[in-house]
């Protein structure tokens, strides 16, 4: 592992990078954020690499970040994460065979198009006495991540890797290690929300064990607004975030009736992001051996909406809320004074490394 990482985050509109050191205990040294324009990253791809590496550049240069190891994440439904046992096998080959063939069963794509990985998670004896493994795999496009590989070569950085949101979600946020008594243990549930989507993240306190990503987002929020009042998308922005979902408005530019219908458009979009958050949860209480749910933690910048965790508890029928990034970092004489931030979390977890 490295001594330091640096996060990055790159969503649909904006970058956010996280240089985290570890000597002993990892402690955050800087970070930043930057607005990035429309159309370079869509749905969690590069549709302009280029364009990407001209920006990244650009950050990178501005807040003073090193360019040597840079792990970024990435988040994506073209992404398949399972975990299996795997037995009858003698050797690493033969362990390498057997995961690319189940691969496959994941997503089924020609393995030459797909970017594989795993980690073997736990080894134990089979009931023929040969070794039983417990493997995580990742298995992914590998145009998707050929493009944030482009952009970061274009921007001169030297990637340490690239990993999941969902996992650096994790590592930012969930507890470290399992809980004290197995029988009051239940899943830990991360959602990032981003601008255009969401990214749901169920550990069981040692690896994550289900992820999804769902197309909704903060924005979201505002086409809704925008929509039903008629205003201009930068307007219904401006609206949302002076208005929130609940608690005080200050200043008087809105009026009770207009702060009402404010948020009962904000409360109808949720509405869809905790239909879909249920659903999900629901999947993967269905699988052998989950956990109940205790609670949700959120990060993402729309978690700084006012209300926000309290409504989607109110829908959701969990309680929720808004996660620390700063959880399992520690703290060290000298380094940057920076606020804990939600939006910070994924690029933190990426710093954090595995």
């Amino acid at each position: 592992m490295p001594k330091e990482l640096v996060g990055l985050k790159i969503g649909a509109s904006q970058m956010t990078a996280a240089l985290v050191a570890r000597n002993g205990t990892a402690t955050l040294r800087s970070a930043a954020t930057t607005s990035l324009a429309e159309g370079i990253v869509v749905g969690g791809e590069v549709m302009d690499p280029e364009a990407l590496g001209a920006a990244l550049k650009s950050f990178f240069a501005s807040h003073k970040f090193a360019k040597r190891q840079v792990r970024i994440g990435v988040a994506s439904n073209r992404i398949g994460v399972r975990t299996v046992e795997i037995e009858g096998v003698d050797d690493p080959q033969q362990l390498g065979n057997a995961i690319r063939f189940r691969a496959q069963e994941a997503l089924p794509i020609p393995l030459d198009e797909a970017v594989l990985d795993y980690q073997v998670l736990a080894i134990s004896e089979g009931p023929d006495g040969k070794p039983l493994y417990r493997v995580q795999f990742i298995v992914a496009y590998r145009d998707l991540i050929d493009g944030f590989v482009h952009a970061a070569r274009a921007a001169e950085l030297q990637l340490a890797g690239v990993d999941l949101d969902a996992f650096a979600l994790l590592r930012a946020l969930a507890p470290l290690g399992p809980a004290a008594d197995p029988d009051e243990a239940s899943a830990v549930v991360a959602v990032s929300v981003g601008a255009e989507r969401s990214t749901i993240a169920v550990s069981d306190g040692l690896i994550c064990e289900f992820t999804r990503v769902l197309e909704w987002g903060g924005r979201t929020m505002t086409d809704a607004l925008a929509q039903q009042a008629g205003l201009e998308p930068d307007q219904a922005e401006t609206m949302k975030l002076a208005v929130g979902l609940a608690g005080t408005v200050l200043g008087d530019e809105f009026d009770p009736d207009q702060i009402g219908r404010v948020r009962e458009a904000l409360n109808q979009s949720v509405e869809a992001l905790a239909r879909e958050l249920v659903a999900s949860l629901q999947f993967y209480q269905s699988q052998a051996n989950s956990l109940g749910i205790g609670e949700i933690l959120i990060a993402g910048g729309t978690a700084r909406l006012a209300g926000f965790a309290d409504v989607l508890e109110q829908m959701v029928g969990v309680a929720v809320r808004v996660g620390d990034p700063f959880a399992n970092l520690g703290s060290s004489k000298g380094q940057q004074i920076i606020e804990p931030d939600p939006a910070l979390a994924v690029a933190i977890g990426l710093g954090l490394g595995r």
